[in-house]
């Protein structure tokens, strides 16, 4: 078939297949590239079908490849490979006869190089396709391709390490060399393959990457992805996973007994974090591991004996008895019952009863009558003269109340509930009144019209012109929309009258404004005045060993740390709060949120921050607040020493939910003010309700107080309640006033019907929102008046509600006797003395000297990873303003400082513990400050301060 190919070649051949040589000859030997033609003339039969075609190949380096076909019936098979024909000379051709149809089957062979494919350049990869003859024409197989196998070494992306928590889910990516063909990828954990079809919570099949669905402990491991193909294989880098396990809270246990048999003392329960444990580095649990509570365990009460009673009439046996109860007290709490006998019997007739063994009534029955009948004469006559003399009691005990010479007219149901008070002229000699000697004037005559909800009711003088009561005349006083005599909230008052001189004498410092018309409705009061205290004051001398300075029931405090004053050095230290007016004005929409509180001497100068703690009234958010610390300077003016929110090198400043702890450096007066940012700000009121009999006996007065939520506030309430006589009638509650401009409305509801009545239109009162947002902590005060129908009616049961329009309210539930012998006391403290001790060296401080250093010289040098100061602080929820802490030369000391004015009421050390059981892991020079320890300290702490 070549060019060598002579004529003798082809002898013997039919014409036909002569003429089909001729061709070939013509084409297959030429190097002209010429295609051959799609069909020769041939002899009848069938066209060739391929039972096998080339497939696709890879050269795999520099080893050529073998493509094959196989047709049937095929006279000839030629390889066109890249659109032309590959020499005759390169294929390797067998022939060989099909036994089952007696055909011809044609296999022909060519080698594919490295060389040949590396130096075509052509749109597509290399491809040889196979052309066979027969008879009726040609037949083509399909094209297959030829290309160079290879596969890179690096990976387009390697897995990466992940920590996840359990049952959380796990998505390692993996994006193989490249390569040709294609790389099949294989994962490995820890060298072994893992196989997705066994478990079902992986998959392998997203893109080579791998998805554990839901990860479990037994999922942690390293993890290699695998990428192979015909010519190699290539292993990524190994990525760790780790499961980790938060830890979780067990249960808390049971309160332990309490720790004293009688009296106060603590409990406490646990927890432990193994619900689950925290695994492979998971989280500790946040929170205490011990609480503990105050406890009192009732005290047993021996009883102890009555006196005797009287001794009984005679009896017919000549024996008279008396009794006596173990009531005195009684028994309680297991306390032992009375020892002796409860009844004792006694011959009453000096042994003369029995004559011949008989009772003398048998000797002598007339006798026996006639000595009762003058027993029972005589109790007779006793109870006529006892009647006799409490008619006459009644009688004076009335005339002498008339003496005060007030007379309450209730003219409700004539001027549709305008009442009117006359104060008559007062009688001669009254000592009761302010200057009985002189002379009425009963032509002066005064009238206030306006709601009566007042402010300050604490002041006891009568708040007037000075005219008015000097001298005191004849004064006519009407009311509208209620009864009560008191300071008005509208500002509808008129006052009406001439003026008079004259001065009305007081025994304190307060001064009293005029009334004016439609200015505020003045306060009056009863004609007997109380002394008013314009401040709290407390002292104490501190050395170097520091100490705390405390107000009990203010919430103000005073702590001078250990070192703040130098040694042989030794200061009296005083501490105040202005209970007076303030005197920090409010400029603006700034409200006045604690007491005024000066410390001293001013000129006192300490080494280390003191601690100053302030309460205060606002609800805490710093959404709704601008919350300001302000200092009075000499000159009598306050002004701005920091936000609360901002960064200071000079101050700090922690807000609790109740109470402001500040870090200062010079003593002075301090305050703190707040600026509502939007109507959602809401200031804390503290309400209660007070109730007292009235001079008429048929009358009890309830007073409604709404104060700032400070205890120094509250406390001022109480000491003049208590000088009024008033009773506490309920527990005192919360109320949140919105900074919204709506007003506050207090009313009585539910009065027993037929045994109480309050007079018409007199049951809601309602309060100006200014008077409430802007009271500067003066007691806001409403009082309402009810009346029994009957003296036999002594238990009073009624709800007092205060609400704020589009606000919150509160329910005070009054459940009370109006007789004293019968009433329920509820406790409350209030401070008479305004002088305390002070806590001075170790006992004022609860965490002991030697763990403070131990903590300060594990914490005060810088750590590269955080482990510092600023993790004490971090985990003690001092996470603001860390840049002031800096600047000091113990940060630790510093931040236990502010820890020890923040806890100064919590019953343990159980907070600083938790922070200390949590840094122990990481700081061995802590692992030995045992919980024990941290209990001992606290007891130590509670026994030397009567805790």
């Amino acid at each position: 078939w070549g060019s060598g190919a002579g004529e003798g070649s082809r002898q013997g051949l039919s014409p036909a297949f002569r003429l089909c040589s001729d061709v070939l000859f013509n084409f297959a030997g030429t190097d002209n590239g010429e295609a051959l033609p799609e069909s020769i003339p041939s002899a009848p039969g069938t066209l060739p079908h391929f039972i096998e075609e080339p497939d696709d190949a890879y050269i795999i380096k520099s080893n050529p490849i073998a493509l094959r076909c196989k047709a049937r019936p095929a006279m000839q098979i030629f390889f066109k490979c890249n659109g032309e024909w590959v020499h005759q000379n390169e294929h390797v051709s067998e022939e060989s006869l099909d036994e089952s149809s007696g055909l011809k089957v044609r296999e022909v062979f060519i080698n594919v190089t490295r060389q040949q494919v590396e130096d075509f350049h052509g749109p597509e990869d290399y491809w040889c396709q196979c052309v066979a003859w027969s008879h009726l024409g040609t037949s083509k197989s399909r094209k297959a391709s030829v290309r160079i196998a290879y596969l890179r070494k690096n990976f387009e992306q390697d897995p990466q390490g992940r920590e996840v928590p359990i049952e959380g889910m796990i998505v390692l990516h993996c994006r193989p060399p490249e390569g040709v063909p294609a790389a099949e990828v294989e994962w490995l954990k820890n060298e072994e393959p893992i196989d997705s079809d066994q478990d079902e919570n992986i998959d392998t099949r997203a893109d080579h990457n791998l998805i554990i669905r839901q990860a479990r402990l037994s999922d942690s491991g390293n993890y290699t992805c695998m990428a192979a193909n015909i010519v190699a294989k290539r292993r990524s880098l190994s990525a760790t996973v780790v499961v980790y396990v938060n830890g979780g809270w067990s249960s808390w246990t049971e309160w332990s007994a309490c720790n004293v048999r009688c009296g106060r003392g603590w409990q406490k329960r646990s927890r432990t974090c193994t619900n689950p444990a925290p695994l492979n580095g998971g989280a500790f649990c946040e929170g205490m591991s011990v609480q503990k509570i105050t406890c009192t365990s009732l005290c047993p009460v021996d009883g102890s004996w009555e006196v005797w009673s009287e001794w009984s009439v005679c009896s017919p046996e000549c024996e008279h008895l008396r009794v006596r109860e173990c009531t005195a007290p009684p028994p309680r709490n297991g306390g032992r019952f009375c020892e002796g006998l409860s009844q004792e019997s006694e011959n009453c007739t000096d042994g003369l009863c029995i004559l011949d063994k008989k009772p003398l009534h048998e000797i002598k029955p007339q006798s026996i009558e006639n000595a009762s009948d003058i027993a029972l004469y005589s109790g007779l006559g006793a109870a006529v003269v006892a009647v006799a003399v409490l008619v006459i009691g009644v009688t004076l005990y009335r005339r002498s109340q008339s003496d005060y010479g007030v007379d309450v007219i209730d003219s409700s149901a004539l001027t549709g509930g305008f009442q009117t008070f006359n104060f008559k002229t007062v009688r001669q000699g009254n000592s009761l009144l302010l200057n009985s000697a002189m002379q009425p004037d009963l032509t002066v005559s005064r009238t206030y019209s306006g709601p009566i909800c007042l402010q300050d009711p604490l002041d006891k003088e009568l708040m007037t012109e000075s005219s008015l009561f000097n001298p005191l005349s004849d004064i006519k006083v009407k009311v509208q929309s209620s009864f009560m005599v008191s300071l008005g909230v509208s500002e509808r008052a008129e006052y009406h009258g001439k003026n008079h001189s004259g001065t009305f004498p007081h025994g304190n410092n307060r001064t009293f404004s005029t009334m004016h018309p439609r200015n505020k409705t003045p306060y009056i009061q009863n004609l007997s005045s109380l002394p008013t205290r314009t401040e709290l004051r407390t002292t104490g001398v501190f050395g170097h060993l520091g100490g705390r300075l405390v107000m009990p029931n203010t919430g103000v405090s005073l702590l001078i740390p250990h070192g703040a004053i130098p040694e042989e050095n030794s200061w009296e230290i005083y501490m105040s709060v202005n209970q007076g007016e303030p005197s920090l004005q409010s400029d603006g929409s700034e409200v006045l949120l604690s007491p005024e509180v000066t410390c001293g001497p001013p000129d006192m100068i300490v080494t280390t921050p003191f601690a100053l703690t302030i309460p205060h009234c606002a609800d805490v958010s710093s959404e709704h607040w601008n919350i300001h610390l302000k200092k009075r300077t000499q000159q009598g003016k306050w002004e701005e020493v920091m936000s609360v929110e901002d960064e200071s090198t000079s101050c700090y400043c922690l807000l609790d939910p109740f109470a402001c702890h500040v870090l200062l450096d010079s003593f002075g007066t301090y305050a703190l003010t707040g600026e509502p940012i939007t109507d959602c700000a809401v200031k804390q009121l503290k309400v209660a309700v007070f109730g007292c009999m009235s001079c008429n006996s048929l009358d009890y007065n309830l007073r409604v107080y709404c104060v700032d939520n400070t205890p120094c506030a509250f406390q001022e309430v109480v000491s003049d309640e208590r000088h009024q006589g008033g009773q506490l009638l309920e527990e005192p509650k919360l109320l949140h006033f919105k900074g919204n401009t709506f007003s506050l409305q207090i009313s009585v509801l539910d009065i027993p019907p037929f045994l109480w009545r309050i007079k018409p239109f007199t049951a809601c009162q309602e309060v100006p929102f200014s008077r409430v947002w802007c009271s500067n902590r003066q007691p806001l005060h409403c009082a309402f008046s009810l009346e029994r129908y009957t003296p036999t009616t002594t238990q009073l049961s009624c709800k007092i509600c205060i609400r704020q329009l589009k606000g919150h309210e509160q329910i005070l539930q009054v459940q009370t006797s109006i007789l004293e012998s019968e009433r329920e006391t509820i406790t409350f403290i209030a401070q008479e003395d305004s002088t305390f001790p002070a806590q001075t060296g170790p006992k004022a401080f609860k965490i002991p000297y030697s763990i403070r250093q131990r903590i300060c010289a594990t914490f005060d040098t810088p750590n590269a990873k955080g482990k510092d100061w600023q993790m004490l602080a971090q985990k003690n929820s001092i996470n603001r303003n860390l840049s002031y802490f800096a600047t000091q030369s113990s940060p630790s000391a510093v931040i236990l400082n502010l820890w020890e004015a923040r806890h100064q009421h919590d019953g343990d050390l159980d907070s600083l513990a938790c922070a200390l059981e949590e840094i122990g892991r990481t700081h061995t020079k802590l692992s030995n400050i045992t919980e024990s320890q941290l209990d001992e300290a606290d007891f130590n702490y509670s026994r030397q301060n009567g805790l």
